[in-house]
């Protein structure tokens, strides 16, 4: 399989597009995200030919440079290469059968936000100049939070069992969620101030040990804790149809404007 690499952002939502039809050929779990990521790039686009960037040109620039992060490490790990430790050990976690749909949601935003979106910012600014992308860069994770919020509505619609299981363990969402932006966003933009004036040459080692940091994070995801780890395979054993099957679910939620876009 060739590594593609977007020029544009239709090009980006292109390739999603055959990740996704791939995932549902293959019965992947890596198709999930893909569906989370492909609605955030169409938002992002809607935005830019809205008006609602600071700087429409430079967004899609950094859309892209974003994107193709995320789409080499897939690209490497189709063709048996190591890609990012995070990005590696979420692909890795979708071939197994344990982990909820939230968990690998999760574990996609976690390496694309903690890891992805801050060298990518860095990569599309100076130093100088990156404080005015702040605004813009917090668009996007308000885009990111707005998806997220319907995970759990989209969740219930899929997996009645779940409304019995939030109504007596409600944190268990919230942590989740809680987790996934606050933190990702305030420690991607923290990032992101810190690595663009790191010397090209350190760069490189720079990622490395913010890709370990991540990794750890992952990890927590993937396992979270004796007791929302055993209600995560309650849920998992409820959960209904085939890996494909709930790919198809999430796209027609999203071509029929429902309130959530992921499940």
């Amino acid at each position: 399989m060739s590594m593609k690499q977007a020029e544009t952002i239709d090009e980006v939502i292109l390739f999603l597009d055959e990740i996704i039809e791939k995932a549902k050929i293959d019965q992947s779990n890596l198709g999930l995200f893909a569906i989370l990521y492909r609605e955030v790039t169409v938002k992002v686009k809607e935005g830019i030919l809205n008006g609602s960037f600071q700087n429409g040109e430079r967004m899609e620039k950094l859309d892209v440079t974003f994107a193709n992060r995320y789409l080499k490490a897939y690209y490497q790990y189709q063709a048996k290469e190591k890609p990012s430790e995070c990005w590696g050990f979420a692909f890795e976690q979708a071939e197994k059968f344990w982990p909820i749909v939230l968990q690998h949601l999760l574990l996609g935003m976690n390496a694309h936000i903690n890891l992805d979106l801050g060298i990518a910012s860095a990569e599309v600014c100076t130093v100088e100049d990156i404080a005015d992308l702040q605004a813009d860069f917090d668009k996007i994770n308000a885009i990111l939070s707005n998806l997220v919020a319907g995970v759990e509505k989209c969740l219930i619609k899929i997996w009645p069992t779940l409304t019995w299981i939030l109504k007596y363990t409600g944190k268990i969402d919230t942590f989740f969620i809680d987790f996934s932006m606050e933190t990702a966003r305030n420690g991607a933009w923290k990032f992101a101030n810190e690595f663009v004036a790191v010397p090209e040459n350190e760069r490189e080692a720079c990622t490395v040990l913010r890709d370990g940091r991540i990794t750890e994070i992952a990890r927590l995801v993937s396992n979270p804790g004796y007791f929302v780890s055993a209600v995560f395979k309650f849920i998992r054993i409820f959960e209904r149809g085939t890996i494909a099957q709930k790919i198809i679910d999430m796209q027609i939620m999203e071509e029929k404007n429902m309130e959530c876009v992921v499940a």
